[in-house]
């Protein structure tokens, strides 16, 4: 079981989002909490703190009245949730829950203990905020996205309750739970960060290093399909470069082919003689798409290790404003809800995402064209050409979907737009370049899945089903218990959207 002690991992977030695990909280962190709160109620007697007795952003230069004070975190919850567009789906959204639930754990933030008891058990019974996409500028953190959470933690809007989106107080009164104390600044504290677009970041990250397990998988097969040589995988060759992303994934390519009988050493063809020879009918070096796998796949690793490595960094950081300091026994007025940070590393990935489902679509089109391969017949069609399509059609989605991500791979982080009365004057549009780069991974998804079919047909043509990989011949049965093998020809839709639920659901062990 996951406990929350102020730090938090990657394999935390997949314990608790993925399989479901309950959180605990470690005692030490309600007694930070408490001392926290008590010292903010004390401090600000007689002192201006902004969100504790004054307005918001550009109204922060009115004070408010003590007798206010509690009615002020209700209004700024209330006002801001205010979100429109899809709803972001359920396991994104308890990410962020979690996300929130540790960095308020930290005692920088002066809230009340309830808070921290009512996000743990929203979080395990599975009792998810309806958050909207659209909203967040991620400069103030996530004001809106967040508001919609601090709405549930107040006994007010709808949640995700067995499947059903439903009041919350009605399943408030179901499990007998309890709103929030609005205290001294509760709804400051709950809107002012950026833990959505880091949830969803992480959530993103995870899903990204399968979809770059499965690359390699197709990658490595589509390899052994053509019979390539096998020395641009080499150990030797590899190590000549420095970047531990490229060597990685020429171990991860060698390891996968390690049984293959069909991938071919360069010193058994091509350094013997070959006395009288002008003109080579084989290809000396295969096509970039097959041979560069390490050195393109190689910065998406290196790239994915830096982005979940910076995440986790905003997971276990204070973002909100102020931030309360016990030891020191001050209050500090500052940005740490600026979300910088996280929007950059989500182009960042969004950017190595699309050049996987780019690459996916090359090596795709590689076993499409018959005058690419000289092994396959043309789109891979297994019945009567003129007569039949093979997989022509699916191309199609492919290109297109490989079109879009490349479209959307534009970063956000650089479209700052000034707001609220120009107090926000540049912004990171953090929220929304994680939930582009969740669009992108879902394209990548279905590229691959594409190309797995594809595999799959061309191991089928090629009746190589034995001298495979034993790596590639548990994919290629995994993917064959979903797609027949067909030679007349199918509407595909269903096939492509059931191989992408699978390999968006399953790790390519």
């Amino acid at each position: 079981m996951p406990k929350i002690k102020g730090k938090l991992g990657i394999d935390e977030f997949y314990n608790v989002i993925f399989n479901g695990e309950p959180v605990s909280i470690d005692q030490t962190v309600l007694t930070t909490v408490q001392k926290s709160f008590d010292f903010l109620k004390e401090f600000s007697k007689n002192k201006i703190i902004y969100g504790v007795n004054t307005g918001f952003g550009p109204m922060a230069q009115y004070k408010i009245k003590d007798s206010e004070r509690t009615q002020l975190q209700y209004n700024l919850i209330r006002s801001h949730a205010s979100g429109t567009g899809n709803p972001i789906p359920v396991k994104y959204v308890k990410a962020a829950m979690l996300a929130r639930l540790n960095t308020l754990s930290l005692g920088n933030s002066g809230v009340h203990t309830s808070v921290i008891d009512l996000m743990t058990s929203l979080i395990n019974k599975d009792i998810i905020p309806l958050i909207y996409e659209h909203g967040g500028v991620g400069a103030s953190g996530d004001l809106v996205q967040l508001a919609h959470l601090a709405l549930i933690l107040i006994g007010e809007g709808k949640v995700y309750y067995k499947g059903e989106l439903r009041p919350t107080q009605e399943v408030f009164e179901i499990e007998g739970l309890q709103p929030i104390s609005v205290e001294i600044r509760e709804g400051l504290a709950l809107i002012n960060g950026t833990s959505v677009m880091t949830g969803i970041g992480v959530v993103n990250t995870i899903y990204t290093r399968r979809l770059l397990e499965w690359m390699i998988a197709c990658s490595s097969a589509i390899n052994e399909i053509v019979q390539a040589y096998d020395d641009h995988l080499s150990h030797d060759l590899n190590e000549t470069k420095k970047h531990q992303g490229q060597r990685e994934i020429a171990r991860a390519m060698r390891s996968h082919l390690k049984d293959s009988t069909l991938t071919r050493k360069r010193e058994h063809h091509l350094y013997t003689e070959n006395n009288g020879i002008t003109i080579f009918e084989e290809k000396v070096q295969e096509y970039y798409s097959l041979r560069c796998v390490p050195q393109i796949l190689g910065p998406v690793l290196d790239t994915l290790n830096d982005v979940e490595r910076i995440l986790m960094e905003e997971v276990n950081s204070a973002n909100d404003n102020p931030i309360v300091n016990v030891e020191k026994k001050h209050v500090y007025h500052g940005g740490n809800f600026h979300g910088d940070y996280v929007s950059l590393e989500m182009d960042k990935l969004k950017i190595v995402v699309t050049k996987m489902s780019m690459l996916a679509e090359r090596q795709l089109n590689y076993l499409m064209n018959s005058k690419l391969n000289d092994i396959l017949p043309p789109f891979v069609n297994l019945g009567k050409l003129g007569l039949n399509f093979g997989m022509q059609g699916v191309q199609f989605t492919a290109t297109s979907t490989t079109a879009e991500n490349q479209m959307l791979s534009n970063p956000m982080y650089v479209h700052s737009i000034p707001n609220n009365n120009d107090n926000q004057d540049i912004v990171s549009m953090g929220t929304n370049a994680a939930l582009i780069t969740k669009k992108v991974i879902e394209n990548a998804f279905e590229v691959i899945a594409i190309e797995l079919i594809t595999v799959v047909q061309a191991i089928e043509y090629l009746k190589v089903q034995d001298k495979v990989s034993s790596k590639t011949k548990k994919m290629y049965e995994a993917i064959r218990a979903i797609v027949p093998p067909f030679r007349e020809d199918l509407v595909m839709y269903p096939y492509v959207n059931q191989v992408k639920d699978f390999i968006t659901n399953h790790k390519n062990n």
